[in-house]
């Protein structure tokens, strides 16, 4: 097994610098890395060149307008865009609900969906979590009942990130409640400009605006919005999870925001000598180097094995798990190399015009209220003690 890029990748690569150097806009770039919010149509405006380029939905068959990819090429691809501080992808409806509509969704819902999805046309929420089922979400409440050529939706969904921005929310709802919990459940997609739904934001503790709750009161969908069949949405939602896990390790992630805070803990913040040359806290910075050295390889290991035909098992699970530990050691760290500059009234003291390198998108000019906000990647895409038992158990069972 060979984990080494080919020739082929390494060329491919090449391509992809030579792409960020000359076509990420500076001002975006410079917003990620000072860790200032990007607004929609900075997003948008990013979409539009990586949909010029063709690059926009990676994990798409090329029929469909994606890139057609192998696995390796968009580890390749995510990395180099983490290195360069692109935009990360919003990944509700290219990377989640599109490769749903596209295994299960019939042939007008692909043809309707993708290409608006494609151009920005239509923002996407998700609609999983609810106030008593998160990581045991086939525990979930909201119902659906069918009326004629509709279903009467009623229910709650919370955490819904960026549902203040979204046009449509693709949600699991129980249309069987006398079926096993997995059985009765369906995957719809929901116009959210429809009467009856009510978006209520979610303030975070350090005054962001990121999630929402939403309420459905006996909104009306389209029965032709179910995709695959009638209380197999389970289905559909595995599928998902498997999209949403592989990408939280945020390898690429780490390893550029690690780079950088090697760089800040060698210069003198405060008084006194660079935090670095601290034997302990070097320690602790070898020590997360090298569990992040180990997820790539491991990576890696899984990348050759999928080019080989490999499928994953429980590997994505143990990379969702391992991944975000990373993330979350680094911040930690970063926010105790910073100390007080850390806060979030700092801000203005990181401009750019100050001659003061930027900080990273993930651990920003604010590395406190980022520090809670990494929290949540131990719960997000079924908390990390759920992925330990999938982990036992698939392992065990061999």
């Amino acid at each position: 097994m060979d984990i080494h890029f080919t020739p082929e990748e390494l060329a491919f690569r090449d391509e992809v610098r030579a792409f960020l150097s000359t076509k990420l806009p500076q001002d975006i770039s410079t917003k990620v890395r000072l860790g200032k919010h990007l607004g929609k149509a900075d997003h948008q405006r990013w979409q539009r060149l990586l949909n010029e380029q063709g690059w926009y939905a990676t994990h798409w068959p090329e029929e469909f307008g994606g890139t057609g990819w192998n696995v390796v090429q968009k580890h390749i691809f995510e990395e180099e865009c983490a290195a360069f501080g692109a935009p990360r992808t919003i990944p509700f409806g290219v990377n989640m609900v599109a490769p749903v509509i596209i295994k299960f969704g019939t042939p007008e819902q692909q043809a309707h969906f993708l290409p608006r999805i494609l151009d920005g046309t239509d923002w996407w929420c998700q609609g999983y979590s609810e106030p008593g089922a998160g990581s045991d979400l086939a525990s979930l409440k909201t119902r659906a009942v069918r009326d004629g050529d509709h279903y009467i939706v009623n229910g709650q969904k919370t955490w819904t990130t960026l549902g203040q921005h979204a046009d449509w929310i693709f949600c699991l709802v129980r249309t069987d409640p006398e079926a096993q919990q997995q059985r009765g459940i369906s995957f719809l997609l929901i116009d959210m400009r429809t009467p009856g739904i009510t978006v209520r934001p979610i303030i975070t503790l350090d005054g962001d605006h990121e999630v929402n709750e939403v309420f459905f009161d006996n909104v009306k969908v389209p029965v032709e919005n179910l995709v695959g069949r009638e209380n197999e949405g389970w289905t559909c939602a595995k599928y998902l999870l498997t999209y949403e896990r592989t990408g939280l390790a945020g390898i690429g992630a780490s390893k550029a925001v690690l780079a950088h805070l090697k760089r800040v803990a060698s210069r003198e913040l405060c008084d006194g000598k660079p935090l670095l040359e601290d034997p302990l806290f070097r320690a602790q910075v070898a020590e997360v180097e090298m569990q992040l050295m180990a997820i790539e390889m491991s990576t890696l290991r899984i990348l050759a094995a999928a080019r080989e035909g490999g499928v994953p098992g429980a590997e994505s699970s143990i990379l969702k798990v391992k991944g975000t530990e990373i993330r979350q050691a680094i911040s930690h760290l970063l926010r105790k190399v910073l100390g007080p500059y850390a806060l979030p009234f700092i801000e203005d003291e990181f401009d750019l015009d100050k001659g003061v390198e930027p900080l990273h998108a993930d651990y920003s000019t604010a590395p406190a209220s980022q520090y809670f906000n990494l929290r949540k990647l131990s719960i997000f895409g079924g908390s990390n003690e759920i992925q330990k038992n999938i982990v036992s158990k698939m392992i065990l069972e061999l």
